[in-house]
């Protein structure tokens, strides 16, 4: 428990009160064990002695170290690899053309710093540490120093957390804190505000401004109510969606062998004390104004040109006169004559190309001259620079509005078309100042620049880009630029008058503190060695040094080199940086004959545990480093642990180096929440207890003290990527894979690593470019080694490794990979591998545990009393009753639809039931009562005369949509025979539909085929004869040739048990089902929809389905005839030739209830979507439209029909219009939204609970939610219940199970040649294992729940809604739970732009993701990762292949639903010519 070691007596008295609280919930069953121990920790962090508050993430910095991995380290590793033998497939690519196009950059403009300011936003910055009190340094110390500080600021004056008391104003920021109340703004988030009951509305304890508590003011009275009044019993919002990682991730067991530390803890390290130099100047525009006076001929600076000859050379004399020049047009000239646009403290930027040091040289010591603050950034090149809005960031958050640059970079700058210099993505609005001498005024005899002593005012600003690509900027103090020229001067031995070869940026960090600050300091003659130079001859700088005797800095590789050229050992300096902390520590330049430099063999495996092993055992994981020597000179230097509390390492620890110096950075500029954790740190002990009030700064460098208190760098934190609980540094992963021989693949210095979050842990990345003339299997080759030792040298599993085109990866100014963009096109799809190699199997191993089914039996928990199962409600409902028919006459005469069909065509002959029309919205056919009765015995004679058709027997209906099928169907009917609708063949594809056909003839042994003259030669043709036997057709009626003479009456009545018709379907599966249909259950059936949709003759509604089967059929064939009403027929395909025709004919006929498919409304959806304002113009008007109902044997597609409501509310179509239906094979039609009733209403549910086969309903936007909407109203004479499929015993409201239904209009059984009676009797006459063991019940093959709603229906009772969750056949069974794939598709959807469409199978334990893409086809690979993502994450699966083809390969049937079997089977087969495959091994 956590009130170990606390004291609850001494406790304050809300304190106690809110424990009690919590101890009365606990025992009322409102909270769990684990959610009252959560909070009961939370209550008493505060008054636990030992831990401070978490520490955030520390900030990020550049260590100058390189590993040094041998390659035949790597190579004994892959040797071990090799006897095992790689058995990774290749993935297979389809042959196209690559088109590589420049990369696109987007990077959104940082945010991370703006709302770090809070309450300290109005002070510019905080006071300088050494002014700070006592008390100040205990409290912070106490409390942490915790990302939170940020957060917590506007939560200073102690306001109640939402959800408890009421909404009270916000703090007041306008008048500046009182000292006073200085260490409340620091709270730790998880401290209770002291003083404050969770009841107590935070307004009572608000501060005035001057520091009064606002209660003194409220009557003692209605204080005491406040204090009475208990929260109510909902929990706050914020803990609706508690993270529940802890339900879901598997923890790994802690490994016993896992090295800990075991030294004492690590005592602070002391530099040499500064040396004292007499003529030492008060500012280092001193020194350049001593120089320029007394030795204004010396050389202050050598510039090369781009072949390495000098360019030109600047004298201390030159240096300070053009300096002085700027200083004075800056501060007096740049404004009209009153104004004075730049006043000492602003700051400024400097913009100029790495080529012309010169320029910057004057630009820096101008502004330093002028008291106003430079901010050198780089030379933008374009709008897509890598991080260029970052740097507006920064920009943004100096407050820079003016730049400085030269005329040629001026000249360079990208300019819009009106020639004004381009406004950058982020940046703030600049001026741009020409500081070439012929523009700068010479100023007057008595004017002189103001030389103040140097203090702690910001002197300049270096930029500096952090792990997640944030551009900040560090502030160096006066006397901090003063203190760090000393220190350098005096660690290097610098002299007066020296040389020194600058080869690294002028503008930042070791160029800058060298080659600009301490040169000057010292009167050395710096020759700059641009980058440029670098790159075309290497050799360039050595020859410098050859010529000038300079000093150098490298390594050993360096130095083997350069050995033999007379190159001493003890000359090489290595030396630790980082913007922040400046130089940490530097190696001594050496005596000759002096012991060489320390080194170190560590263990890679100690390293990733943060422990200091040497490595004794296995050499291929052995690291060595080399030392960078003592400490800086008067600085301080402690080890900390890298997150959490800044505790001290033990002298075995690995930790972040921190520093205290008066030669470091202040502040990260215009930023005081992060700076309080980067620069105001103070180390603690084991027991928390800080061990003094000095202040830290944090170096982001990694690292321990050797002996000798010699200083060690492995790595620094940028690098640092936490993998499992283990550290593993992006340098060293580098090396590892450039040891893989990577001439021929791979460019050596364009490697990235970075980690990406995926499922609750840090999975590592590699990005490299891949040289042009690699092949394939070389590429593939090298990644698959790659991986390999990487996983031996680091034990660390790559979770992807992809390479991309040369030249395509963003670069930094200098030429290297810009880490934080690569990651940022990682993730949002736009790296445009042509390479991927993903291992999700490997390094996921936080899965949680597959689940163990329990035995089915029904137990005593389902023991049923009355209406209720276990406690709760029976999940059952009803439709209401079919009821008395009002019109007796029609029933009692005409039971049948034949009989109604002929009582139509004698009492009202001339009403249009039917209406066709073509893609051009003209009528191309009616039919009236007693035109469609004629048909229907014409045909009825001809079955009769040509077929010799005997009653009973099944004939197939081939027709496309149309009046013609709904006559042949009556024909049949009257001639006693069953008719068996099938969908013709598609004339342009035979191949593949006509077997169908072929199939479903063969297996309803029809005797005899109708259809028109057109479908009847294709059944006949040549194309035919190459799928199937055309001589063995039935014998096939042409029904457009018919004879002329009146027909004999042929009219065979039917019985109520016999079949009316067979309804054939191909479910989603694959499994081609027939189900008879009796001539009662179409009665029924039709009755059901009349009541439902309240149809009647004076009624018109339009229909735009398919008419093959199900509930589509019904409405084409034989609702009108039942009812009355006219149809207008719409046939889909004519869609295709035009989109607009079904809303048109709605808004011309001015329709109420229309009927679709969802592959209608996704039709109108996607290609109308743009064009509604053309649609309005035409005066489409949708507002007629009461219901629009989608017809579906699935669950509801909640997604699109949402957005076909909003897409056509500006037609007038109103957001309750569009509603679904729901059948099934063993029942057409379950559910159908009539015109009454309540609508449809939607719940939430979680979907790790659904894969459990539970149902747990949620609020909105909780995580893993899932939104389902009801799927329409249970039809009059309709009863549903949900029961478990294993025990076949009924289940409660609101719980998972086989939704079953009885009702008159279920089928008869399925039409099937062997007649397998048991799955028949099984599917159709069903009796539930307890409850009521009489009723009959049809199983659906559905899994839904039926839950009651607040909503009253017609009779008004509560009304039971049914939710459709999925076909059972469908689900996919992994890792012991149930999937739906329509989920795992919506997600795969989801994660990418390029997706059009996607479907799921599974193959052998694998999942398979095959998705279209709609891009280009160099999206292809960028899907891959994504895809794995995205099911990591929202589903907790790894996703075996992925399959990336074309659009239109993912076959749908005619209701619009995926047939994923068919897809599986193409798959299996090599059928699909897919795009990509990638196989994640």
């Amino acid at each position: 428990m956590a009130d170990r070691g606390v004291d609850l007596s001494a406790l304050p008295k809300e304190v106690r009160d809110q424990l009690a609280e919590l101890d009365l919930e606990l025992s009322e069953g409102d909270i769990t064990q684990k959610g009252y121990e959560k909070k009961r920790t939370k209550l008493l962090a505060p008054y636990i002695i030992q831990a401070p508050g978490k520490d955030s993430s520390p900030p990020i910095c550049r260590g100058r170290r390189r590993p040094y991995i041998h390659t035949e380290a790597v190579q004994a590793a892959l040797a071990k690899h090799k006897q095992e033998k790689m058995a990774l497939p290749m993935p297979t690519k389809r042959r196209s053309t690559y088109v590589q196009s420049p990369i696109n950059t987007r990077t959104p403009p940082g945010r991370a710093g703006r709302l770090c300011g809070g309450l300290q936003s109005s002070v510019a910055a905080p006071p300088p540490s050494h002014l700070q009190s006592p008390e100040t340094w205990a409290n912070r110390s106490a409390q942490g120093s915790s990302t939170s500080s940020s957060a917590s600021s506007t939560l200073s004056h102690g306001e109640a957390k939402p959800g408890q008391g009421q909404p009270a104003p916000p703090p007041d920021v306008t008048a500046v804190a009182p000292p006073s109340r200085g260490p409340r703004v620091d709270l730790p988030s998880n401290a209770v505000v002291r003083g404050m009951s969770r009841g107590q509305s935070r307004s009572s304890m608000m501060e005035t401004a001057d520091g009064v508590p606002v209660n003194s003011r409220v009557s003692t009275k209605i204080q005491q109510l406040l204090n009475t009044l208990k929260r109510p019993k909902r929990p706050p919002l914020s803990e609706f969606f508690t993270d529940d990682s802890e339900e879901i991730v598997e923890v790994p067991e802690p490994d016993p062998n896992t090295p800990k530390p075991e030294g004492r803890q690590i005592i602070p390290v002391k530099g040499e004390p500064l040396g004292v130099v007499s003529n030492w100047p008060p500012a280092l525009q001193a020194a350049l104004a001593r120089w320029g006076a007394t030795q204004g001929k010396s050389p202050a600076l050598t510039a090369l040109d781009i072949t390495g000859k000098p360019l030109y050379t600047l004298t201390y004399g030159k240096l300070w006169s053009r300096s002085v020049k700027l200083a004075y047009t800056l501060l007096n000239k740049l404004g009209t004559k009153n104004e004075q646009i730049l006043k000492p403290g602003d700051r400024v930027a400097l913009v100029y190309p790495n080529s012309d040091p010169g320029m910057f040289w004057v630009a820096f010591y101008g502004c330093l001259l002028a008291e106003v603050i430079p901010v050198p950034i780089e030379v933008p090149l374009s709008r897509k620079d890598a991080g260029i809005s970052q740097v507006g960031f920064l920009l943004g958050s100096c407050g820079v509005g003016l730049a400085l640059t030269s005329e040629i970079c001026l000249k360079g700058l990208p300019k819009t078309p009106t020639g004004e210099i381009m406004q950058y993505k982020g940046w703030p609005r600049l001026k741009w100042v020409i500081t070439d001498s012929k523009y700068l005024t010479k100023p007057s005899k008595d004017w002189q620049p103001h030389i103040p002593t140097a203090n702690t005012d910001p002197a300049y600003i270096e930029y500096k880009a952090s792990k997640e690509g944030t551009v900040v900027g560090v502030a160096v103090s006066k006397v901090a630029m003063l203190t760090h020229c000393q220190a350098l001067t005096q660690a290097c031995n610098y002299c007066e008058g020296e040389t020194l070869v600058n080869v690294l940026d002028f503008k930042k960090e070791m160029g800058l503190w060298h080659g600009v600050l301490t040169a000057v300091m010292n009167r050395i003659h710096t020759i700059s060695v641009p980058y440029a130079v670098m790159k075309a001859c290497p050799l360039s700088w050595v020859q410098r040094v050859h010529i000038h005797k300079g000093s150098v800095s490298s390594c050993d590789a360096f130095l083997n080199v350069f050995q033999s050229h007379g190159l001493k050992p003890e000359v090489i300096c290595p030396c630790a940086t980082s913007p922040e902390a400046m130089t940490v520590a530097i190696r001594r330049p050496g005596v000759p004959g002096a012991p060489l430099p320390a080194r170190a063999i560590l263990s890679m495996g100690g390293l990733s545990h943060g422990v200091i092993r040497v490595n004794t055992e296995d050499k291929n994981s052995a690291l060595t480093v080399q030392d960078v020597g003592h400490v800086m000179p008067g600085a301080l230097m402690c080890i900390v642990r890298p997150d959490g509390p800044p505790q001290l390492c033990k002298t075995d620890e690995i930790g972040e180096i921190i520093i205290n110096s008066r030669a470091g950075g202040t502040m990260y500029y215009g930023l005081p929440g992060l700076t309080k954790n980067t620069f105001e740190v103070i180390p603690v002990n084991a027991n928390g207890v800080p061990i003094g009030e000095i202040p830290f700064v944090r170096s982001g460098l990694l690292g321990f003290v050797g002996p000798g208190s010699l200083i060690f760098v492995v790595g620094k934190i940028e690098g640092l990527l936490m993998v499992s609980g283990r550290r593993h540094n992006a340098d060293d992963l580098v090396a590892t894979a450039l040891a893989v021989e990577p001439v021929k693949t791979v460019y050596r210095g364009r490697i990235a690593v970075f980690s990406v979050t995926v499922f609750y842990d840090e999975r590592v990345v590699i990005v490299a470019e891949q040289r042009p003339d690699a092949s394939e299997e070389d590429s593939f080759q090298w990644m698959s080694r790659v991986l390999q030792a990487i996983d031996s040298i680091h034990q660390v599993g790559l979770y992807c490794l992809a390479l991309v085109p040369a030249n395509t990866l963003p670069k930094t100014p200098l030429g290297g990979i810009h880490i934080s963009d690569t990651k940022q096109f990682f993730l949002d799809g736009s790296l445009h591998p042509c390479n991927i190699l993903m291992c999700p199997h490997t390094c996921v191993t936080n899965l949680p545990k597959p689940r163990q089914k329990q035995p089915v039996g029904v137990g005593p928990a389902s023991v049923m009393v009355g209406n209720l199962v276990a406690g709760k409600r029976i999940a059952q409902a009803a439709g209401r009753d079919l009821g008395m028919i009002e019109d007796q006459d029609l029933v009692r005469k005409h039971q049948y639809l034949t009989e109604a069909l002929q009582w139509r065509a004698q009492t009202d002959p001339d009403h249009v039931l039917y209406v066709l029309l073509n893609a051009k919205g003209v009528t191309v056919g009616t039919a009236t009562c007693v035109q469609l009765h004629k048909r229907a015995e014409k045909i009825a004679a001809a079955l009769m005369e040509k077929g010799s058709i005997n009653t009973g027997e099944n004939v197939v209906l081939l027709y496309p949509p149309g009046i013609d099928l709904i006559a042949a169907f009556y024909g049949c009917l009257y001639a006693g025979c069953v008719p068996v609708n099938v969908r013709p063949p598609h004339p342009q594809n035979l191949a593949a539909t006509l077997p169908t056909v072929r199939m479903i003839i063969d297996v309803s042994k029809a005797a005899c085929i109708l259809t028109t003259q057109n479908l009847m030669r294709t059944l006949r043709s040549k194309e035919a004869a190459a799928s199937v036997n055309i001589k063995t057709w039935p014998t096939i009626i042409d029904t457009d040739d018919l004879p002329r003479r009146r027909p004999p009456q042929i009219y065979k009545p039917p019985t109520a048990e016999m079949i009316a018709y067979l309804d054939f379907s191909v479910s989603t599966t694959g499994m081609l089902t027939g189900v008879k249909i009796s001539h009662a259950a179409v009665s029924a059936l039709c009755r059901s929809i009349k009541l439902q949709c309240e149809l009647y003759s004076s009624r018109q509604i339009a229909i735009c389905l398919d008419p093959y089967c199900g509930l589509g059929f019904v409405l084409w064939c034989l609702a009108s005839v039942y009812s009355g009403h006219q149809s207008i027929l719409i046939p889909p395909f004519e869609l295709e030739s035009c989109l607009s025709l079904w809303l048109s004919t709605l808004s011309q006929y001015r329709i109420r209830d229309t009927f679709c498919s969802y592959s209608v409304m996704e039709l109108c959806t996607k290609g109308l979507g743009t064009q509604t304002e053309l649609l309005k113009a035409r005066g489409v008007n949708l507002s007629c439209v009461r219901s629009c109902v989608v017809i579906a044997e699935e669950r509801p597609r909640l997604a699109l029909s949402h957005s076909f409501s909003k897409l056509f509310k500006d037609l007038g179509l109103s957001s309750r219009a569009v509603s679904t239906a729901f059948g099934s094979r063993v029942n057409l039609a379950v559910c159908l939204q009539g015109t009454t009733g309540p609508d449809p209403c939607t719940v939430y549910v979680d979907m790790k609970s659904l894969r459990h086969d539970r149902v747990r309903l949620v609020e909105r936007g909780a995580p893993q939610s899932l939104p389902l909407m009801e799927s329409g109203k249970i039809l009059p004479g309709v009863r549903v219940i949900i029961v478990n499929p294993e025990t076949r015993g009924p289940l409660g409201d609101s719980h998972l199970g086989e939704i079953w239904v009885n009702s008159p209009h279920n089928a008869s059984g399925y039409y099937t040649i062997y007649g397998e009676e048991s799955l028949q009797a099984d599917h159709f006459n069903t009796k539930l294992s307890f409850g009521d063991p009489q009723t009959l019940w049809a199983r659906t093959g559905y899994l839904g729940f039926v839950k009651r709603t607040e909503l009253l229906d017609a009779s008004g009772d509560r009304h039971d809604a049914l939710f459709v969750v999925g076909s059972l056949d469908e689900t996919l069974e992994l890792r012991g739970l149930r999937y739906h794939p329509t989920d795992i598709e919506t997600s795969v959807s989801r994660a990418h732009r390029s997706i059009a469409e996607s479907a799921v199978f599974t193959w052998t334990n694998l999942l398979v993701v095959v998705s279209e893409l709609c891009g280009s086809e160099q999206d292809a690979l960028d899907l891959v990762p994504l895809i794995t993502n995205v099911v990591l994450e929202e589903h907790h699966l790894i996703v075996g292949v992925v399959v990336i083809v074309d659009p239109g390969v993912i076959p749908i049937n005619s209701r619009g639903e995926k047939q994923r079997m068919h897809l599986r089977d193409s798959f299996l087969a090599d059928q699909l010519d897919p795009i990509y495959v990638a196989y994640n091994m």
